[in-house]
């Protein structure tokens, strides 16, 4: 349905109406969007948790920590890298709730926190291998 007169225009208020533009939108979609849309704090906290995936490194302890627990000192041997570098990552992946840890003695074995992750990582490598 084509509409000169009205153009839909989302806000982080809602959505809003201006004249003299077209529009392929019908109104029950419109506001069918307003309904689902999730508000504005919790799309930037969705944004801010994809943003942890948006690193190699970071992708790799994951992967690494899909197969199993391990401390830092494993991780950093496996991919190669400083222990620094990889204890720098797994505390921006432990603010993000991506990673869990335990104590035994003196060192800290990690673990994915959940299997939400797995399904994330799952799902990602499935859509770049298409």
């Amino acid at each position: 349905m084509k509409n000169n007169d009205i153009m839909v225009i989302c806000t982080a208020g809602g959505i809003r109406m201006e004249e003299n533009t077209y529009i392929h939108a019908d109104a029950e979609s419109v506001r069918m969007i307003e309904e689902k849309m999730p508000p504005q704090e919790e799309m930037q906290d969705l944004a801010e948790f994809f943003k942890v995936f948006g690193d190699a490194t970071r992708l790799k302890i994951l992967y690494v920590l899909l197969c199993s627990e391990m401390c830092v000192y494993d991780i950093a041997a496996i991919l190669g890298m400083s222990q620094s570098a990889i204890s720098h990552q797994l505390r921006v992946l432990k603010q993000m709730d991506l990673v869990k840890n335990r104590r035994e003695g003196k060192t800290i074995f990690y673990a994915l926190a959940d299997s939400h992750i797995v399904a994330i990582l799952s799902q990602g490598l499935d859509h770049i291998e298409e």
